[in-house]
């Protein structure tokens, strides 16, 4: 009963729910459920840290039993079995860690209640902060450019699942970014990916770069609610980009994945290639270009490509401020160093929005925490066609 009042005192109150209201909330909800108290911590943009929504200190991720269950996206207890940390996923979207006391070690159904409220809280955390700014406060270690506040407002969630195809998506720097920027939509059996990369950085430049990338995404998305093709969506882009700023350049990747059979359909206008990994090895490197850059498309047909996935395999997209980032000595990352660092991380076997976090912060940390250029990638693995429902 216990457990069922938990759940009731969460959803009693939900509809008139501010985002300040959660830590109380989530409180009350560990008391029903024997605990001392539960404290709400969310990610931060670079995640690096956890955030405390209450009055409590910040935690790393690394190093920590808070950042194990959020790396981990599962719950962990500590050796006493009286502290339980339990990750904040909307959907395979990691939010935080709640961190829960309790006078006893907590037993295992406690814990799978405990996941339970906590899922309830994440949902009513993404769609408080629709509309009020606190959970973002939060989460800022530092001030946000507002170059990099224009386009975090129009990229879609990091991470989502279809449970046959798991996409996950990071951008860094976080306070401020130039003219990259990632979006996808999953409609029926396709899963529609783009990547771009407008150019330009650092304040002026930054800040047009950000304005072409943002009227990219409007076309992208514009084009794809209106049912067009891939080929079509790429001069739907180019146009729009064209008419609005001749001079202006973006290269991207667009991408249909069809997930019941696996086959992936990729446009490369001007773009890195991306890489298809399998089995801890690259078997696929895409080709590139099959397109000129946006506001060129006038000038040359596009080509689309087909690539043919297995159950399993993993598609990196990527932008030129990963494999042209530098180190402290000045030599370039460079396509074989990622390839390296993609695969290791891969390797671990980590839920996949955990490894393209430790990718991009290897690939940060090789040039000493200076990025010259924004990072941004999206990780794409098909499970296999989507499992059957209903009658057959």
């Amino acid at each position: 009963m216990s457990e069922r009042e938990a759940l009731r005192g969460l959803l009693r109150h939900a509809q008139d729910t501010r985002p300040e209201d959660l830590p109380g909330m989530a409180m009350a909800a560990a008391r029903e459920l024997g605990a001392t108290g539960m404290v709400l911590y969310l990610v931060d943009h670079e995640q690096r840290e956890l955030l405390p929504m209450a009055d409590a200190e910040p935690l790393s991720i690394e190093g920590t039993m808070a950042g194990r269950a959020f790396s981990l996206m599962r719950p962990c207890v500590d050796s006493g079995g009286a502290r339980a940390w339990v990750p904040l996923l909307n959907g395979v979207e990691r939010l935080g860690v709640a961190e829960v006391v309790a006078p006893a070690p907590v037993p295992e159904h406690t814990v799978a209640a405990l996941v339970e409220c906590c899922a309830v809280l994440a949902e009513m955390l993404v769609s408080r902060s629709n509309y009020s700014d606190t959970a973002e406060i939060v989460r800022r270690r530092e001030p946000m450019r507002l170059a990099a506040e224009m386009l975090r407002a129009q990229l879609p969630p990091l991470t989502y699942s279809t449970g046959s195809a798991i996409i996950s998506g990071i951008l860094e720097p976080a306070y401020d970014v130039g003219g990259d920027a990632f979006d996808y939509a999953v409609n029926g059996n396709t899963a529609h990916l783009a990547l771009f990369d407008a150019v330009g950085h650092g304040s002026s430049g930054g800040m047009r770069a950000v304005m072409l990338a943002g009227l990219a995404l409007a076309a992208y998305r514009n084009a794809r609610r209106a049912g067009m093709d891939l080929i079509e969506t790429y001069h739907h882009i180019d146009t729009a980009v064209r008419e609005h700023d001749r001079r202006g350049l973006i290269t991207g990747v667009l991408a249909e994945l069809d997930q019941r059979t696996g086959r992936m359909r990729v446009i490369s206008a001007g773009h890195p290639s991306g890489m298809v990994i399998r089995c801890g090895k690259v078997v696929t490197v895409l080709p590139t270009p099959t397109a000129l850059p946006v506001t060129l498309g006038d000038q040359r047909p596009p080509v689309v490509i087909e690539e043919a996935l297995e159950p399993g395999d993993n598609v990196l997209f990527y932008t030129d401020g990963i494999t042209e980032a530098r180190s402290v000595e000045g030599e370039p990352f460079g396509v074989d160093r990622l390839v390296d660092f993609t695969v290791r991380a891969l390797a671990d076997g980590l839920p996949l929005p955990e490894t393209a976090r430790r990718l991009v912060h290897a690939i940060l940390a090789y040039q000493d925490n200076r990025l010259q250029d924004d990072a941004t990638l999206l990780l794409v693995r098909w499970a296999g066609p989507p499992a059957a429902t209903g009658p057959v």
